[in-house]
């Protein structure tokens, strides 16, 4: 290159004679910009109340101390988590959008639309896990199984009678349902409702035989329905007397509701990493553990978030095409 084309940078006239004179001066480079300068905003793809919309405002109201600045919970429902998730997909790549993404809009919606506004992998960079929590199998108490053992071998004396509730065509609890018939090598009826609730109600009204759900414990507690086993890895800590479906007879049985927070994809590295730490920081706070009692706070790295989806979209991905399930 010719020194007549070279670019220097900027330097100020007390830096130019000082190299003029031989001295040796470092020219710094460009600090860096300062983050978070403004407030923030998580964008949780849920109505007020939940799970959905209480966890993230918990964190966000930690996070305003760690980081200095506002974090604003912003409700963006509908469409099966898809508005929120596409608001925040579009949003600027530099770290103060984020979205309480889940196992519905990261690794269930994917696999059962295929026009679906957003790709789970692209548009987001992974922080953290946060939370999971299981479901429970329970059956109404007319039905002659006590155990996990006794439904699957009811199941496979009258293929087809027993009908399994959920909160929809490709809920959680649908899908829940059908890896228990792929595990198990059994068949059941499934039957859809508009939500979880009132599927839980025809169950502990005896019109539907069970249903894995989040609810159930209080049920069973109160003699409305029977609860057969827990659908996490580990026994929960609120009912450590309920086995899991692994422990109970259907080897390698997991699924769980999960939850954690997102930012836009292309957030620069340095940003990703910052807010990740931040949130772990916030997850180990005693008071987070103390609000949620109920559930399992899980932090992770951004990288460990992001194999944790591969893994989950895989196994769904599965199941849906197994299960022939499309979007109604």
């Amino acid at each position: 290159m010719n020194a007549g084309t070279m670019k220097f940078p900027i330097a100020t006239a007390a830096t130019l004679w000082l190299l003029s004179a031989g001295v040796s001066v470092s020219l710094a480079q460009p600090a860096t910009p300062a983050f978070p300068v403004k407030p923030l905003r998580i964008i949780s793809p849920y109505s007020p109340g939940g799970l959905g919309d209480s966890f993230p405002r918990a964190v966000a109201a930690g996070l305003a101390e760690v980081l200095g600045q506002p974090v604003i919970v912003e409700n963006r429902p509908g469409a099966s988590q898809v508005i929120g998730m596409q608001v925040a997909a579009k949003a600027p790549a530099d770290g103060y959008t984020m979205v309480f993404g889940s196992v519905t809009s990261l690794a269930i919606n994917p696999a059962v639309n295929r026009e679906l506004p957003y790709d789970p992998v692209k548009d987001f960079a992974p922080l953290s896990l946060c939370v999971t929590t299981p479901l429970y199998l329970v059956v109404h108490p007319s039905v002659p199984a006590t155990t996990v053992k006794d439904l699957v071998a009811l199941a496979r004396r009258q293929p087809g009678r027993l009908t399994f509730a959920s909160g929809g065509n490709g809920s959680s609890n649908h899908l829940a349902g059908e890896l228990l018939k792929l595990l198990a090598g059994i068949d059941m009826i499934h039957v859809p409702y508009k939500g979880a609730g009132p599927a839980m109600a025809d169950v502990m009204g005896g019109h539907v035989d069970l249903m894995l759900g989040s609810a159930g414990l209080s049920e069973a507690r109160a003699g409305r329905v029977r609860v057969l086993g827990v659908t996490s890895a580990r026994r929960a800590a609120v009912a450590p007397e309920v086995p899991t479906l692994q422990e109970a007879g259907v080897p390698g049985y997991e699924s769980t509701i999960w939850f954690g927070l997102l930012a836009t994809g292309g957030t620069p590295a340095p940003i990703v990493d910052r807010l990740s730490r931040d949130i772990r920081k916030v997850l180990q706070q005693p008071a987070i553990h103390k609000a949620f009692s109920t559930v399992e706070i899980t932090p992770t790295t951004p990288d460990g978030f992001a194999a944790h989806i591969q893994s989950e979209m895989q196994k769904w991905r599965k199941v849906i095409s197994r299960a022939k399930i499309v979007m109604e």
